[in-house]
């Protein structure tokens, strides 16, 4: 059994991977500015679980943290996350993006920690050149949120190189699950139809990217943690479709009878405000052969899957 320190432990996707490798006898450590109320859950209910309350940025923290967990592997989940947050926040993005990361990989040099999984995103590409993308894809990230993200596997890669570290990257495309922190799409018009409020966007119906249910996430990242060796140093953890949100209205209003879920035709806004890239799919060809990785959930049954567990109510 492996002693594993998740940076961003509390977060929608970071209490995840600290839920499944506690589940399957691993020791975890999560690192956050917060112990949220899903790792505190986890931590009260399995002995094999402690939680560190830190700040990225501040190199004490992140140090003590390390120390504390002594770690055969980091899986780094912590960032500010999003198009808009980052907008809104470049300096901070920067810092907690870029900087953040650095300590982390500089605790790893200098603690003896080998293995690194980052958790990337498909922003560092930039607008996509075609329907369906490899790993092999330009990288011409243009807002603060790629811009950082890249810049993180660029420094690892470096650190990698120059220091013996393995540093892996799992690139997802736009996650959704139970509990997903912000208001974006398909997240927005799921809830409303839940709650019985009928939702019109205006525009955005032409708008396709690829979805991957976070439970799909959470088994790519652990498949590229177990790996012993790896070829390759990034991952497409996707489903390599790309419905439209078009698409996604009309599944819901299929799965939620009377929901009243409709999206204009045009490309999609973040906030109403910032246009998004051109999108597509993420190919999963990499993941699927040198991982074993291959999506439980396509997006009709990912929307089912969140309808149960929302009808079923809190795990």
């Amino acid at each position: 059994m492996a002693r594993i320190l998740i940076t961003g432990g509390s977060g929608f996707i970071g209490a995840r991977v600290a839920a499944a490798l506690a589940a399957r006898g691993d020791t975890v450590v999560s690192f956050d500015t917060v112990v949220g109320p899903e790792i505190a859950s986890l931590a009260e209910a399995n002995g094999r679980v402690t939680t560190v309350t830190g700040t990225l940025t501040e190199w004490p923290h992140v140090a003590d943290a390390v120390r504390i967990a002594a770690p055969d592997a980091i899986v780094h989940c912590a960032a500010v996350v999003g198009v808009v947050n980052s907008l809104a926040s470049p300096v901070t993005t920067m810092r907690v993006n870029v900087e953040g990361s650095l300590h982390v990989l500089e605790c790893m040099r200098l603690f003896g920690v080998r293995r690194l999984v980052n958790l990337s995103t498909e922003e560092i590409y930039g607008h996509f050149t075609a329907d369906l993308i490899d790993e092999e894809h330009p990288c011409r990230p243009i807002a603060p949120y790629g811009i950082t993200k890249f810049a993180v596997e660029q420094l690892a890669r470096d650190h990698a190189r120059t220091h013996g570290l393995e540093c892996i990257h799992v690139r997802t495309p736009w996650v959704y699950g139970p509990r997903f922190p912000r208001p974006r799409a398909p997240m927005t018009m799921l809830d409303a139809a839940l709650a019985g409020r009928p939702l019109h966007m205006a525009r955005g119906g032409d708008f396709v990217v690829d979805h991957v249910h976070v439970d799909d996430t959470v088994a790519g990242i652990l498949l590229a943690l177990d790996k012993p060796d790896h070829r390759y140093d990034a991952y497409h953890i996707a489903t390599g479709t790309m419905p439209s949100l078009a698409e996604i209205a009309a599944i819901i209003r299929a799965l939620v009878p009377g929901s009243e879920i409709t999206v204009g035709p045009g490309p999609y806004y973040f906030g109403d405000k910032v246009a998004a890239v051109r999108k597509g799919a993420l190919a999963i060809d990499r993941a699927r052969a040198e991982l074993g990785y291959a999506p439980r959930h396509d997006i009709r049954s990912g929307i089912a899957a969140y309808i149960a567990e929302a009808v079923a109510g809190p795990r």
